[in-house]
């Protein structure tokens, strides 16, 4: 198998594989003029783009690669709701409890924006409800059950509890012990849906230029957006590139890119399958993850593939033998899949905060930055750019709920942060296995 590795980023993603994509945007080769200047083609740009151009204001969007070429465009697939519960302990923690609700209901609106967004503008992306959280032995059973009793009872949000006798009717598999059934959230194919809202954004008048990094934001009161061959006059810039804005945002963003963590997840997809088998191994094929701190997750394709992903790597740097590592840890969950091939495995960057809440806020008054989404961007990153065009719109409430939200950079600088966080990881793989 050939794969094209770079600073961690695996390319023979089936997610390519299985769409064509449309010819390349021109890259922006002169200087122009827009209301908003948005930096980053995935589902935070691209949502706050679409957004803003259905309010009337006139939006320049520049994308460094393709359309959803980073995590937008390789990530699991799954759409779900809330922080995940290190993030929601970090918001319970600084927030009211009224407050933490608000910002629980923003990610609800989320899922629910996303769903919309797929009937609205037809996007064809096998959207599939349910999605399990598992836990692999009765301690962790016991928190996940904490965490579900919580989840209802602080924010009225159903789930479903599948105890240790029930679960092998979910999942065919002895690796799990209980679950939590969320039949709200879901999953996709994360770029195709991707792709059609930037096919959205496009019909609603934004101009998209792809290979077109963003390198200086030139700040005041009509910043400008500088690209090797052009640059964009606006009143307002959105900086949702994430981990990908030049060196990790230190170039353009220098005040709030200490903040975010690169981290390396990857994938693999089994050849198919076939309806029968596929439908044998996942009760309803829902999306599903484990609830341990370094975590597995899975899920089947509308073609009847198992989509298995882990193997995160706090060391910008691929795994060696990401291929073999990551069968290994899916033959953990069904060794029946034995038999089958491996044709693809992909991966690249998602972007973490320490405290895994989502990081929003603004630089000046005019500036505005979207990160942090550690893992839950898919229905959250969407919904994050409908905050900042409400927000430049003139309705700031929500967003500025979440730029309340306090975070600390990562520890030991530029040079050292990376190191300090693969040796922090070390210890919680081993407490995992213990």
């Amino acid at each position: 198998m050939l794969l094209k590795k770079e600073l961690g980023v695996v390319e023979n993603s089936w997610y390519e594989a299985s769409l064509v994509r449309p010819a390349p945007a021109l890259p922006l080769a002169e200087r122009v003029k827009a209301d908003v200047c948005v930096v980053g083609g995935g589902y935070a740009g691209l949502s706050a783009a679409l957004e803003l151009a259905e309010r009337g204001f006139s939006v320049v969007l520049l994308e460094a690669q393709r359309i959803g070429w980073g995590a937008s465009g390789r990530n699991g697939g799954q759409a779900i709701v809330g922080f995940g519960s290190d993030g929601e302990c970090a918001i319970e923690k600084q927030f009211s409890p009224q407050d933490a609700r608000r910002a629980w209901d923003v990610s609800v609106e989320g899922l629910q924006l996303l769903r919309e967004r797929i009937l609205r503008y037809a996007i064809e992306c096998d959207f599939h409800p349910g999605y399990l959280s598992l836990a692999v032995k009765p301690r962790k059973s016991e928190a996940l059950r904490r965490w579900m009793d919580h989840i209802m009872s602080a924010y009225g949000y159903p789930l479903r509890w599948i105890a240790p006798g029930e679960i092998r009717q979910w999942v065919a598999s002895d690796r799990f012990d209980s679950a939590v059934y969320d039949e709200t959230s879901g999953h996709l194919h994360p770029l195709k849906y991707c792709l059609g809202l930037a096919q959205a954004a496009r019909a609603a008048g934004v101009r998209i230029h792809e290979n077109s990094a963003a390198f200086l934001v030139e700040r005041g009161a009509s910043p400008r957006v500088r690209t090797a061959q052009g640059e964009c006059e606006c009143r307002f810039v959105v900086l949702a590139g994430n981990v990908y804005l030049g060196e990790y945002g230190d170039d353009i963003a220098p005040e709030v890119a200490a903040r975010i963590m690169p981290v390396g997840t990857y994938m693999i997809a089994t050849e198919a399958m076939g309806q029968e088998r596929a439908d044998a191994l996942m009760r309803g094929r829902p999306a599903a993850s484990d609830t341990n701190f370094v975590l597995d997750y899975f899920r089947l394709s509308a073609d009847h593939r198992l989509l298995f992903g882990g193997g995160d790597s706090y060391s910008a740097t691929t795994p060696r033998d990401l291929v073999g590592r990551i069968r290994s840890s899916m033959l953990s969950v069904f060794p029946q899949l034995v038999d089958l091939d491996i044709p693809h495995a992909w991966g690249g960057f998602v972007d973490i905060t320490m405290n895994k809440a989502p990081n929003f806020g603004r630089l000046g008054h005019n500036i505005y930055y979207l990160q942090g989404f550690s893992g839950h961007g898919l229905a959250l990153a969407g919904m994050a750019g409908k905050l900042v065009a409400l927000a430049i719109g003139g309705q700031a409430e929500q967003f500025d709920l979440f730029a309340r939200i306090r975070h600390h950079a990562f520890p030991g600088g530029a040079l050292m942060r990376t190191p300090a966080l693969v040796l922090g990881m070390l210890y919680y793989r081993l407490r995992d296995a213990l």
